[in-house]
């Protein structure tokens, strides 16, 4: 008998790979799947688009000579194989070829990956739970512990009720139940499974679809990876070269305005400059606008339209009844007028970006132009059906660009403030690396000295550890699933709390004080044992001082990681360096005692301080 003759596998185009310029890497989806697209010298590779760490999207990493490097915790792989370098880890491939322009892949390979990001997680053996089985506080009949909740004092109030549950406890809100998570394997499992079996929950994108601020932060599905690409372009790690030096400009009016703060001696709200401050940076960096707020007097700043937002946000997410849909409170007047003015500033940014950007491509023989920024990027870009973004989605993106990079940004450096008042060898040990530097201003010159200031590094995410912007994030279920051994039906609601695991003698040492060294302590281990970034979360503790990094998620993870952080570090790197290279700092005379508030984001109340110029 003849042996059969094989079937050739039948292949399918990669939709847009055409249009996909260079050797990438470039994002890709084909039913349902995230693909990576690399062009190597062997012919094209196409693998699944996660890093098997923490699930990051691998297409916002880089090729560097023949090795795909994710960006979260700089795992390398393999161009060709998809195989781990240092590790056993191997990228889940779908074989493909090239066909001029167009790439092909297999259809059973990639009816393989399908199968293996199944839309629920496997399920744990053993005796399974339900959240109604769980321990949690008690509440009142028909209301749960609505009446429990000052919103102002939320994370608070979840913190506390964790220490008496446990790690995994609910919450009854009305005629629904909630799991609470603090469990950072949990909570690293929710941030890894999104978007296909988590979402931010759908009353926040409402909120926001409401307001007229629906952005990337909102989106789901096709419009979020769309959205996402242009924000990741936008504030990627390769465009702060060329930013750095109106980001040293934004910081030097910052350092003069506390100059005349130190000369007058006036109290400084470190909160309102630091806001001030975050908003030029961003509003510079997404935009191409001076907005120069800093040297702005009185109340008519953006910021002031900005604040209430939060509010707002937090407050109708929470609501059992949307009674701002029928009755107008001033409150909510207040906020249709402040997103009006918004939006009118914005409109006009809008149609000169257009006008920029159309009279370069129309410029007779000149090459197709390149956005300048991320207001250009909309404007040029195509969303997924291939048609412009609406004027109402630009708006939402800028709005939630100027959100995201105002507000958490600025409150981290006060809290940063705030613990430096306290820890006078800090303060010795930050200054003793700015004054090593040697610069003749305010700020590092140069963007390589600035992210070398490791120290101030070393702050921020001590800072970040103790004081967390986003105490708590809301997500609800796509399908049914579970989580550990608890089993989740379709929009259940959980609550991931990001604090409690970083206060656990268990994984830091001495989990309550502020002790910047000992990230500094933590990245000497990693180098003394060969291992960096993500390897390094496993590396051995020194000196029995436990260091868990792996607890700390101040940018979140897995796909959706916040696409600033690497501004957010730079941004803190320089502030800190303005407000300590040239002042000392102290708080002032009979200030109130800091307390923690809570409006969707977390943020200082009371901080209020003093300076003076340094004798160097």
């Amino acid at each position: 008998m003849q042996p059969a003759a094989s079937v050739p596998p039948r292949l399918i185009p990669l939709p847009g790979a055409r249009d996909l310029p260079g050797a990438g890497p470039h994002a890709v989806s084909v039913e349902g799947v995230d693909l990576v697209l690399l062009r190597t010298a062997q012919g094209p590779r196409v693998f699944q688009n996660r890093c098997p760490h923490q699930g990051a999207l691998l297409s916002e990493g880089e090729l560097d000579k023949g090795v795909l490097i994710c960006r979260n915790h700089r795992w390398r792989f393999d161009e060709d194989t998809g195989r781990r370098l240092g590790g056993p880890e191997c990228l889940a491939s779908c074989p493909a070829v090239a066909d001029g322009q167009d790439v092909l892949i297999e259809a059973e390979a990639l009816r393989t990956l399908q199968a293996s990001m199944s839309k629920a997680e496997p399920r744990a053996n053993g005796k399974r739970r339900q959240v109604s089985m769980l321990p949690g506080p008690r509440g009142l009949p028909g209301i749960g512990n609505l009446f429990s909740l000052d919103l102002s004092r939320l994370h608070l109030i979840l913190e506390g009720w964790g220490r008496t549950h446990g790690s995994l406890y609910r919450l009854r809100l009305g005629g629904k139940q909630a799991l609470v998570v603090s469990e950072p394997a949990l909570v690293q499992a929710i941030f890894k499974e999104r978007p296909h079996v988590y979402r931010r929950t759908s009353k926040l994108a409402k909120v926001f679809e409401e307001l007229g601020v629906a952005g990337v932060f909102s989106a789901e599905g096709s419009a979020w990876r769309n959205q996402r690409k242009l924000a990741m372009e936008a504030l990627a790690q390769r465009n702060l070269r060329g930013f750095y030096p109106t980001l040293h400009k934004v910081a030097a009016r910052l350092s003069r305005r506390w100059e005349r703060a130190a000369d007058e001696q006036t109290p400084v709200d470190i909160v309102e400059d630091l806001k001030r401050f975050t908003v030029d940076v961003t509003t510079a960096l997404t935009f191409g606008t001076d907005l120069n707020t800093i040297e702005q007097t009185g109340d008519a700043v953006v910021q002031r339209r900005l604040e209430l937002l939060f509010p707002t946000f937090q407050r109708r997410i929470f609501a059992q009844l949307p009674l701002w849909r029928w009755l107008r409170l001033p409150r909510d007047r207040a906020v249709d007028a402040a997103v009006a003015e918004l939006r009118t500033w914005l409109d006009g940014l809008v149609r000169e970006a257009r006008a920029r950007f159309d009279d370069r491509n129309e410029r007779a023989g000149a090459p197709a132009p390149t956005p300048a920024h991320f207001l250009e990027a909309m404007v040029a870009a195509r969303d997924e059906h291939d048609q412009p973004f609406s004027d109402q989605v630009i708006f939402g993106n800028l709005m939630t660009m100027l959100l995201a990079g105002e507000d958490t940004t600025a409150y981290t450096l006060a809290w940063a403030v705030h613990h430096l008042c306290d820890s006078p060898d800090a303060v010795t040990a930050l200054q003793s690396e700015l004054d090593a530097l040697g610069s003749e201003g305010p700020v590092p010159a140069e963007l390589d000295a600035a992210q070398g200031l490791n120290y101030a590094g070393a702050i921020a995410n001590e800072t970040m550890r103790l004081r967390p912007v986003a105490p708590l994030l809301i997500f609800e279920t796509l399908v049914p699933t579970s989580l550990g051994d608890i089993d989740l039906p379709e929009e259940a609601i959980l609550i991931a709390l990001t604090r409690p695991a970083n206060l656990t003698p268990e994984r830091f040492f001495e989990p309550t004080r502020f002790l910047p060294g000992r990230w500094l302590q933590a990245a000497a281990n990693a180098d003394a044992t060969g291992t960096t970034g993500a390897a390094a979360d496993s590396a051995p503790a020194s000196d029995l001082r436990p260091h868990d990094p792996s607890a700390h998620v101040p940018f979140g993870s897995g796909p959706r990681i916040c696409p600033g952080r690497s501004l957010a570090l730079l941004e803190m790197k320089v502030a800190l360096a303005a407000l300590y290279g040239r002042f000392e700092v102290s708080r002032t005379p009979s200030s109130p005692a800091v307390n923690e508030r809570f409006a969707f984001t977390m943020f200082p109340e009371g901080i209020s301080v003093m300076l003076r110029r340094r004798a160097t």
